[in-house]
């Protein structure tokens, strides 16, 4: 097994920025959703950036919520070390590497099943290495996980490859109402790979909940959808967002008013745009609505995610307020 040791740190502020430099050896923290790898949906490891120490997997990554990078078990146990964190008068459990010491960020008991655990991590303190270059980079040991997993094939020549499952990820960006109902629907949808809650359509950069509640910023609550195409196709996708709010309401739901609160789909391509056209004139044509479709379908701009409290609202706080439900 290869030796991974702690370079001098002379050598280490060379190498590093000064981001990656204050977050492994200073214990500093990089902001959620302003970083590398919190949305990457590639198939890989990551490795510690100062020791290349393998720490995480792809397979075990999933979304928490929380901007951060999030994992349910370390991919190698004997890389990875705890301690308590008792600063910003809390206690909490940090997580360093192994071999480098490099600081990485903490565990937390409220992660899914079956660990129940949630490394949140600093991008920062990791090098993503994908499936196609594990063999190249002297990892080729984890590349049976992916292959065992369908993510990863060998060419006749031996050497890895990636498989496509992992490139077909689309997104789709819908409005309608208040975000905290939509998602909680949405995330239970089976295709669907990840959601965020945040802000689109306005003209104000780096939206506050506190700025788009005015109705001024013309941003609309809205979610931000990962989704397996080969699972669920945009066409269903769209059918479950007719059902789950009412569209036929101008800027409001339930007794959410404002044009915060209007119905939107925001097309990411042409394709998505023909798709959403036709569905909506299917949804006006089937009669089950009394009053005309008022969904607007625009162009998608640049999506601000909300704050951390609004993300998976409803997870947090069974039984909040929502006016969502899944109509027949």
């Amino acid at each position: 097994m290869k030796a991974y040791t702690k370079p001098s740190d002379e050598d280490i502020k060379k190498r590093l920025t000064p981001l990656q430099y204050q977050v492994t050896q200073r214990e500093g923290t990089e902001p959620a959703y302003k970083n590398e790898y919190w949305d990457n949906h590639r198939h890989g490891i990551y490795v510690d950036v100062v020791s290349g120490e393998p720490l995480f997997s792809s397979l075990d990554k999933f979304d928490s919520g929380t901007g951060w990078p999030s994992f349910t078990k370390p991919l190698e146990p004997d890389n990875v070390s705890t301690r308590d964190d008792r600063t910003f008068f809390m206690k909490r459990t940090e997580v360093r590497s192994k071999h480098a010491g490099s600081h990485l960020g903490h565990v937390f008991d409220d992660g899914p099943r079956p660990t129940g655990q949630r490394y949140c991590m600093n991008s920062a303190a990791l090098r993503f290495v994908p499936v196609e270059k594990l063999e190249e980079e002297g990892y080729g040991q984890y590349l049976s996980l992916f292959e065992k997993a369908g993510v990863a094939a060998a060419k006749a020549s031996g050497s890895p490859v990636a498989k496509s499952g992992p490139a077909r990820l689309e997104v789709a960006v819908l409005a309608g109402g208040c975000f905290w109902g939509m998602e909680e629907i949405l995330r239970e949808i089976p295709g669907v790979v990840e959601t965020v809650v945040g802000y689109s359509g306005g003209t104000t950069s780096d939206a506050t909940y506190d700025e788009v509640k005015t109705g001024r910023t013309g941003h609309a609550e809205s979610v931000r959808i990962v989704f397996d195409p080969d699972r669920l196709s945009y066409e269903d996708l769209l059918g479950y967002f007719f059902r789950m709010h009412d569209p036929t309401t101008m800027n409001r739901q339930g007794n959410d008013e404002g044009t915060q609160y209007r119905s939107a789909i925001f097309y990411e391509s042409e394709e998505q745009r023909g798709v959403a056209e036709k569905v909506k004139a299917g949804v006006e044509a089937s009669g089950k609505w009394k009053r005309p479709i008022v969904t607007q379908i625009v162009p998608a701009t640049k999506f601000w995610p909300a704050e951390e409290f609004h993300q998976n609202y409803l997870q947090k706080h069974p039984g909040g307020y929502t006016c969502h439900y899944l109509r027949d």
